[in-house]
């Protein structure tokens, strides 16, 4: 586009340059032409402030100018830290070191350019920014006299606000950019502007950040890959069986209930990084639930459904498969909660099956659900319920929204960066495919999920909700659990995860994986990375937990096969297709191949 003048600069040429602009009003015109369209066609009226954030910030704002005297403390505090920014400035401006009034986290990626440090404009634009930030969040969490719902969701808009408003987010404040668009003459502007369209095109109106390269991928070609079949289906889910590689197998089948708000293949992305394959070549017979992608003729599915025609219709279709009456089972996430809701109505029941349980990153008390609480409140639920019962369930990207949104930086603004300011395509990389492959939410179960647990807390409460008319009662539960959290988890916070060691009615034993909610799963022993912490002692509290615990190197997976496997019995390994189940398709099967977007 092109021609150079120089070495390293490059100025546009300009019949390129109109060319390129003329295409891109064209598709900006059409583009607002069918958004407006879209919105015109919306049923009802458009909620304004469907997050309920302006109630928050009103009653912030009351209670913050009740006490001027505070107020007043922290301007002096910022002006006083601005003076010596400036002092500091010009020392560095006449030659002499001085050391920086405001520092960047270490893990801050925003400011990784070496001439946020070395030039002095931009070191001062850097340390004026994170004063700005350090005093906004400063001025709200010290708010006296807001509940803590309300406290945190100023805090944590604030917080969006603040990551929204970093001088890396813009042109002239990022030094990156700037040298990107005088090498380049513009090009990463025009080319950037493209990819915002492209954006905007895939989203029908609607921002759709691309954060990977989606023609890379293909479910069942070069991710989910681990060989198996699909041996069973209903309306809401396909059961796979994986092809053994082992000679001999454990006696116990080993079942794999993923949350439905993901795609089971986050546990076999990869050969060398998947779960689902190590566990095959550990000896296990694995099968796996993967859940369907539901549209509006799902819509009054709801909790009990999931249970139904998910952890017990695959317990019954594995007895079928093995002729073996007991299974281990293991849930994560969402899959690990109704993993327990069925270990309680089973236990209700008295019924057999689940001879052991695994539960990875899994929330059952609600109590302090971290950050997603935030979007938990009577006003937002009555919102999104009205949204859901226009289709029958929730957008796949309105949930992907919310989980960004709690990594901001990480999984929005630095694909803005990257994507709309330096013109870059996004890399290759198969766990944020995975993250874009989004799975829609029926309406009945979302509700559900949302007000039983989320906002009334009553799994905890014995029988606090019923499910098929039996009441639950986690303290009814006896099978042995295995029970893993993450220490940096913010989806499910491992200080609420250690709830269930107090409410199971069995043994737990709880182990605590470093990292975060993927990757303190998702950590294969072959690459020698991270921790767990172990403790053998039951003790009340997640902190006496802790200060006990042992710091054991390398991945849990290992600590967990022998356990899952303690005394269990060889047997000559089953092949998918052998028993009284027959094969339906080739693995990864249909179902996950069904595209929200």
């Amino acid at each position: 586009m092109a021609e150079e003048k120089g070495a390293d600069v490059k100025v546009i040429d300009p019949t390129e340059l109109s060319q390129a602009m003329s295409n891109i009003a064209e598709r900006s015109q059409r583009i607002v032409a069918d958004f407006v369209a879209r919105q015109s066609a919306e049923p009802g009226t458009q909620n304004l402030d469907p997050l309920n954030i302006g109630n928050a910030f009103m009653e912030m704002t009351a209670k913050m100018m009740s006490d001027p005297a505070k107020l007043v403390e922290a301007n002096l505090t910022l002006w006083n830290d601005y003076l010596a920014l400036w002092q500091n400035t010009t020392r560095r401006l006449f030659g002499e070191h001085s050391e920086p009034v405001a520092k960047p986290e270490p893990a801050d990626r925003r400011f990784k350019d070496e001439m946020w440090e070395e030039n002095e404009v931009f070191d001062f634009i850097k340390q004026s920014y994170l004063l700005s930030a350090r005093y906004m969040h400063g001025l709200v969490h010290g708010v006296e006299g807001l509940d803590d719902h309300t406290a945190q969701k100023v805090d944590f808009y604030t917080r969006q606000f603040v990551d929204a408003m970093a001088p890396s987010n813009f042109v002239l404040t990022n030094p990156e950019v700037l040298r990107a668009t005088i090498e380049s003459g513009g090009e990463n502007l025009v080319k950037g502007l493209n990819n915002l369209l492209s954006d905007l095109e895939r989203g029908k109106g609607k921002l759709s950040i691309k954060m990977t390269d989606y023609d890379a991928f293909k479910v069942g070609e070069n991710i989910a890959v681990t060989p198996g079949k699909v041996v069973y289906q209903n309306d809401l889910m396909q059961l796979l069986q994986y092809t053994p590689s082992t000679e001999t197998v454990a006696e116990k089948p080993l079942l794999i209930v993923p949350p439905w708000i993901n795609k089971f293949y986050i546990l076999d992305l990869r050969p060398k990084n998947s779960f689902i394959k190590w566990a095959v070549d550990q000896g296990h017979t694995v099968f796996v639930i993967s859940w369907v992608n539901p549209d509006e003729h799902l819509a009054t599915k709801d909790f009990t459904d999931y249970m139904k025609e998910g952890p017990l219709a695959a317990l019954a279709a594995i007895e079928q498969a093995t002729g073996h009456k007991e299974v281990n089972i293991v849930g994560y996430c969402l899959g690990g909660t109704l993993t327990a809701c069925t270990l309680a109505y089973m236990a209700a029941k008295n019924l057999p099956g689940i001879a052991s349980a695994t539960l990875l990153t899994t929330m059952t008390d609600f109590a302090e659900p971290g950050e997603l609480g935030v979007f938990i409140d009577e006003e937002q639920l009555v919102s999104l319920e009205a949204k859901m019962s226009e289709h029958g369930y929730l957008d796949g990207r309105d949930m992907a929204m919310t989980f960004n949104m709690l990594r901001a930086n990480d999984l929005i603004w630095s694909f803005v960066v990257n994507n709309y300011l330096l013109g870059k395509d996004p890399f290759p990389f198969d766990l944020l495919y995975w993250n874009s492959d989004s799975t829609r939410m029926p309406a009945a179960m979302h509700s559900f999920y949302l007000r039983k647990m989320y906002q009334q807390n009553l799994l905890t409460k014995p029988g606090g909700i019923s499910l098929d008319g039996v009441d639950i009662d986690l303290g009814k539960i006896k099978t042995p659990i295995y029970m893993l959290s993450a220490r940096e988890d913010h989806i499910a916070p491992w200080t609420s995860t250690f709830a269930l060691t107090q409410n199971s009615g069995g043994p737990v034993k709880f182990v605590l994986a470093a990292s975060g909610h993927i990757a303190g799963v998702v950590n294969p022993p072959a690459a020698n990375k991270y921790c767990y912490w172990t403790n053998s002692k039951k003790v009340k509290t997640p902190e006496t937990w802790l200060n006990g615990a042992i710091q054991n190197e390398g991945s849990w997976w290992t600590d967990w096969h022998a356990w899952a496997t303690k005394g269990c019995k060889q047997v000559p390994a089953r092949v998918p297709g052998d028993g009284t189940l027959k094969v339906l398709e080739e693995g990864p099967g249909a179902y996950v191949k069904e595209r929200a977007v």
